[in-house]
């Protein structure tokens, strides 16, 4: 083995700083250490016992251990976050029986999630894409022979331009 390597491993258990404990008992250690010629901060944990459930630990501390905050909680943060998370409990269960109740007295009515009956699309077809018939005519427009044509043409852009051709304008590229 390489020299680099033993002091590594043995730079492991010796110059490894607990930083903290959850209330599981899991311990979170750092360790600055070179990588790459640059000191970096390492973090890491060891669960408490045999039961290495990743989903036990707290948020705060994998905020911590991802880098994304740069002190470890403290104990007494930690505390007042677990009080605030009953108190969010206790408050979820009164209003479920809250809810529960006027349920049961009839005050407030069962919301029903769903459709209650199937969209027209005829209309909306009619409304998002009019047909001949349905379009609207200018208020001066006369039954000649120009009015009967605009109802025959297609849905090709018109314009008011003597050198404009229906039908040959092209997006630019």
């Amino acid at each position: 083995m390489s020299k680099r390597l033993v002091s590594r491993l043995l730079g492991m258990f010796q110059s490894r700083t607990q930083v903290g404990v959850d209330k599981a008992g899991n311990r979170y250690f750092t360790r600055v250490e070179e990588v790459d010629g640059a000191m970096k901060e390492r973090r890491w944990m060891e669960f408490k016992g045999a039961d290495q459930d990743s989903t036990t630990v707290p948020v705060e501390w994998i905020c911590w251990l991802n880098g994304q905050r740069k002190k470890a909680p403290t104990p007494e943060e930690l505390a007042e976050l677990e009080a605030r998370r009953e108190r969010v409990r206790q408050n979820i269960e009164l209003i479920k029986k809250k809810e529960e109740d006027e349920r049961k007295a009839g005050v407030r009515p069962v919301k029903k999630i769903g459709k209650s009956e199937s969209p027209n699309l005829q209309s909306f077809m009619k409304q998002q894409f009019p047909g001949p018939e349905e379009v609207p005519r200018p208020k001066d427009a006369t039954d000649t022979e120009d009015s009967t044509t605009d109802t025959d043409r297609s849905s090709e852009p018109t314009g008011t331009g003597a050198t404009f051709k229906p039908g040959t304008w092209q997006p630019p590229t």
